[in-house]
C-alpha cells in the first residue's frame, strides 16, 4: 500500500475501541504504541475498580499524516495496581512502548503498561474490560516516532 492509499486524519472519525478478549488487546496495544503520558494523568479508583490513563497518542491508523490526539484508556474490574521504577513527580512524562496482557485464572489476568526507561504499571483484573477513546481532534505532530530496525538474524 503506497502513501497515496492511506487515510488522512481528517478523513477518520475519532478512534473508539472496546477490548473484551485477548485478541482485541493487540489492536489496543498497537494504537497506544509511543503514546506520551504524564505521570499525574494515571488514576486508579479503588472503589470503582477502574484504572484510567489519559495520554497523547500518535495516530498510527492515519500515517499519511503525522498527528497526535488526546485519548484515554480505561480498564474495568481492576483488583490491584502495582508500579515498578515509576517516577515520583506527577509532571514526569513517560513514553508507552506496549500494553500486554497475561491471562491467569480465567477470565482474569494482568495488564502491563511498559514504558521506555524500564518503568511499568501492572493492573490485575477479574476479566478483560478495556476501552480506548480519542477525546479531542487530532493536531500535527512534530515528527513520527522512529524505531531502530533490528539486524537480520
Amino acid at each position: 500500500m503506497g502513501a497515496e492509499d492511506r487515510s488522512s486524519c481528517s478523513d477518520l472519525p475519532p478512534l473508539r475501541l472496546l477490548a473484551q478478549d485477548e485478541d482485541d488487546l493487540w489492536i489496543l496495544s498497537a494504537a497506544l504504541q509511543n503514546a506520551v503520558i504524564r505521570r499525574g494523568d494515571i488514576s486508579w479508583e479503588r472503589r470503582g475498580r477502574r484504572l484510567t490513563v489519559r495520554l497523547t497518542r500518535f495516530r498510527w491508523e492515519a500515517d499519511a499524516e503525522c498527528a497526535r490526539v488526546l485519548a484515554a484508556v480505561q480498564l474495568g474490574d481492576v483488583t490491584t495496581v502495582r508500579a515498578r521504577d515509576f517516577p515520583k513527580s506527577p509532571d514526569t512524562m513517560l513514553e508507552l512502548l506496549a500494553m500486554t496482557y497475561e491471562p491467569e485464572t480465567a477470565p482474569g489476568g494482568v495488564f502491563t503498561f511498559m514504558f521506555a526507561g524500564g518503568a511499568d504499571l501492572q493492573a490485575r483484573v477479574e476479566c478483560v474490560d478495556a476501552v480506548l477513546a480519542d477525546l479531542t481532534e487530532s493536531w500535527p505532530a512534530r515528527s513520527a516516532p522512529a524505531h531502530a530496525e533490528l539486524p537480520d538474524a
